[in-house]
Formats: C-alpha cells, structure tokens, sequence
C-alpha cells in the first residue's frame, strides 16, 4: 500500500495544476457591453452629485466659493491623493520595523529517511541503515529578523514619501488657487447675465413687435417699398445681435454651475451686487516677486522634489554598504525522533553585494544627475514665476483701464437711452431709435460685466501668481459654513492688507 500511495496522492495534484493552466490559458478579453455601460449610468450620475445640499436663496461669492471647494470633482480628486500618500507614507514606516515571520508546515514523504555510513579509507558501509526522522511530520517557527542596510534604504525611503506628501498638499493649493480663479470670473459673468436677462426679452418681444408691424405696414403699402426693407433690415440686424447675447448668457450659469459640481440645468439666483468695486493687491509692487518666490505651490513642490533627489542620492549610497542581519527565532518541531522538540535560535549574518560596489559610480552619478535636473527645474521655474509676476501685473493694470473704460461708455449708454425715450415719436422711425438706443445700452452693459469679470478673472490671476492662499492654513472642518465663513475671512484679510500696502 505505501509504494502506491505516492502515485495516488500525485494524480489528483497533476490533474489540478493542468486545470489550472488550462483555465488561464482560456482568459479573454471581455469589452464591457453597452447595456453594463447604460446601466451604470444613473449610479454614476447620482454619485457625482450625492451629499449635496439644494441651493437655497441668492448665491453669494462666498457660499460658491464653499461650494466649489467641498463639492468640485478635481479638488476632491487631489485630496484624495493627498489621502493616499498619506496612507503610503504610513506604509513606508513600517519598512523601517524588524521582520517578524510566523510559519507552519506538514512534511511527508513516500519512504522513510533513511540513512547510512561508510568507511572512508576501505570503502565499505560502516553502520547499518538508520532512521532519524519520521515520514510525517509538522513545523512551525516564529523569527525576528533585522536587517541595517534595508533599514537604511527604507529610511531613506520613508523620508522621500515624507516630503511626497507635502508635495501632494502643493499640488492640491495649486488646484484651489486656479479654481478660484475661475469662480470669479464665472460668477460675475453669470451675475451680469442675471441681471441683462430680464432687459433682453422685453427688447426682443419689442423688436419682433415692430417688425411686424413694418412687414404690415409693406403690405399695405403704406410706406415706399424701399425704406419698409431698409427699416426691417436694420431691426433683423439688432434682432440677430440680441439673440447672441442671450445664447451668450445662457452659458454663464452652466460655467459657475460646473465648478460648484451642481447639476446641469438647475435653476438658481445670484445676489445682486450693490457696486462693482475694483480690486486692490494686499502686497506692494516691490514685494510681488519675493512673495511669489516664497509662496508659489510650484516653487515649493519644487524644493521637496529637490530635497527627495537629495534623499535619492544618500539612499544610493546605502545600498552599496554591507548589510548586518540579525536573526531571533523560535521553533518547533513534532518529530518524535527528536530529543527536544521546541529551541530558540540566533543568527548574525553579514553580506556585501560586490556588483553593486562595482557599480557605485554609475548609481552615485545616476542619482547626482537627477538631483541636479531637480535644481534646475527649480531654477527655471522660479524664472518663469518672475516673469509670470511682471506678465500679470500687467494684464490686471490693462483690465482695470478696459473695466473703467466701459463704465464710462456704460454711463454714457444709458443716459442716451434716457433722452431717446423722452425725445423720440411714436412713429415708426422713432421706435427704431428707441430699439437701437435699448439694444446700445444692454449691449453696454454686457461689456461692463464681461469687463469686469475679466478683471475679476486677472485679479485672481494675480493672486494666483503671488501664491496668496484663498483659505487660511488650518480650519476646524470642511462643511460648508465653515469653508464660507473662512474665505469671508481671507477675503477682508486681503483687502485690510491691500489697503495698509502702499
């Protein structure tokens, strides 16, 4: 029975292992079908805008600015990672540990372990065949092991995933300086549709009411042909120019809707502002390019990555030391051949990797190179972010000449509406100065808002390029009154100190 139980117990281990190619051999590419798609839809729907609060009462800057920051796709996007190389980070940290290794096993073989001796000068076996062991039998061990040259690397290691993590906060900075860049311009401008909305339709319905009443007074012919189509021609003209301001301000609210991660087609309102008050820098022109120099989320994740290439080249250099590893075991064993069944164990054990000693030029300049590419990125980052400076500056102070600009022409628009209205007859050449000077002013007015969102636009480019935080360093939490009233705050802290800035 012994001599064929080997075979019996090989058969049924073979016929798995042949199952077990077989099937991964049989794996085959399988497109996701178009009904699996459909039907994921509103699941991905519903959670892109799950846990969200309705909007309530007129939109201030301040609660889309909340809104933006707890809800918008890509900033949530960048906290997670920064999550994820924190939970690396915490991972890292346990390389730095001993290893300490549990293990079982079953030992059987299909004889017995015999063994026997022969005599080294004649020849001839000196001692009958013995046994030692028995044929089954079960282990089980529990080592602690410590080796200092992967304690070294992982040292190294841990740091560089230290400073990755603070690269992750940078990045996540960069996002909310440029998102709330965006939400200014895209809030006034959808302020200014807001408020052009209820202008429009009234000049269209009145423009459509004159034009109809040409088109009758053509048939009747009660008008020479020639000035009836010239007349209509000019309406067509002011009909065709209302029409694309409107598709134009249609798209206002689905930009700032975007940003705040709400749904695409929701109906909301936006404060009305009292004034539109120009925008002043808390930090004095002689101060931008330091300031930028010192606050830039690029220029700061620049310096941790030359800090990890720094870090990269000293964990080069630990790997080609020798390595001391120290061993603490115990074990157990139940053969019943064995005078003690259960011992403890220590082992010191010392290597050294010559091919990589060989090779420590190529891994010391290697590592050097890297280092200086990560000085230089630095280097041409931080001449970037001086020109960066000079170029915003000067785009804000051009937008805030094109803003007064417009205000003036604004006023004078509507002033010239005034007197059209009080001047003009009721006939039809004088409706059309009345169209015309409603059309001028509404027109005037979506200058003076797109004029001013772009100043609003170049503003926060500003503070963008100065590396100006919109939120303090440390908030309590992330809920929303919070978020609204922590940028309320920074936002009269920047106005305090640009009024103190010379």
């Amino acid at each position: 029975m012994r001599i064929h139980r080997p075979r019996l117990a090989l058969r049924p281990l073979a016929a798995l292992t042949a199952a077990g190619l077989l099937a991964g051999c049989a794996i085959q590419p399988v497109p996701i079908s178009r009904e699996e798609a459909k039907a994921g839809l509103a699941q991905q729907r519903s959670s892109i805008f799950a846990d969200q609060p309705a909007l309530e009462g007129p939109l201030t800057l301040e609660e889309a600015a909340a809104r933006t920051l707890k809800y918008n796709l890509d900033h949530r996007i960048k906290l997670m990672e920064e999550a994820l190389s924190q939970r690396q980070l915490g991972l890292s940290s346990f390389d730095l540990l001993p290893k300490l290794v549990a293990d079982a096993g079953y030992a059987w073989r299909s004889n017995e372990r015999a063994a026997s001796s022969r005599d080294l000068a004649t020849g001839k076996q000196s001692l009958v065949p013995s046994i030692s062991s028995e044929r089954e039998h079960d282990t089980a061990g529990l080592t602690l092991s410590w080796n200092v040259l992967d304690f070294g690397v992982s040292y190294y290691g841990a740091k560089q995933q230290a400073d990755r993590v603070l690269v992750m906060q940078e990045r996540r900075r960069k996002v909310i300086h440029q998102l709330m860049q965006q939400l200014r311009q895209a809030y006034w401008q959808a302020v200014g549709a807001q408020q052009l909305e209820a202008k429009i339709v009234p000049l269209l319905e009145l423009s459509r009411s004159a034009l109809a009443d040409s088109r009758r007074i053509e048939r009747e012919k009660l008008q020479p042909p020639l000035d009836s189509l010239n007349y209509q021609r000019q309406l067509l003209d002011l009909v065709r120019q209302l029409e694309a301001i409107r598709d134009e301000l249609a798209q206002a609210k689905p930009r700032l809707a975007a940003l705040m991660n709400v749904a695409p087609g929701q109906n909301f309102s936006l404060a009305a502002p009292g004034a539109l008050n120009l925008p002043r820098l808390p930090v004095a022109v002689d101060a931008m390019e330091e300031a930028a120099l010192l606050q830039r989320p690029e220029l700061v994740e620049a310096s941790y990555q030359e800090r990890i290439g720094l870090l990269e080249t000293k964990r080069a250099l630990a790997r080609v030391l020798p390595g001391v590893s120290i061993d603490l075991g115990a074990k157990y064993d139940n053969d019943s051949y064995l005078v003690h069944n259960s011992w403890g164990d220590v082992g010191l054990r010392v290597s050294w990797n010559l091919i990589n000693l060989l090779s420590y030029g190529q891994i010391r300049d290697a590592a050097q190179a890297q280092y200086d590419i990560a000085r230089q990125q630095r280097l041409a980052l931080s001449m970037a972010v001086l020109t960066q400076v000079h170029v915003a500056y000067r785009d804000l102070q051009g937008r805030q000449r094109q803003f007064e600009l417009a205000e003036d022409m604004n006023q004078v628009d509507q002033s010239i509406l005034n007197h059209t209205r009080n001047a003009t007859s009721a006939n039809a050449q004088g409706k059309l100065v009345e169209i015309r000077a409603q059309a001028s002013a509404v027109m005037s007015e979506l200058r003076l808002y797109q004029s001013y969102g772009a100043l609003q636009n170049a503003y926060g480019q500003m503070l963008l390029t100065l590396g100006l935080d919109p939120l303090p360093d440390a908030l309590p939490s992330h809920d929303l009154p919070t978020l609204r009233a922590a940028f309320a705050q920074r936002e009269l802290e920047l106005q305090e100190a640009a009024r103190k800035a010379p």
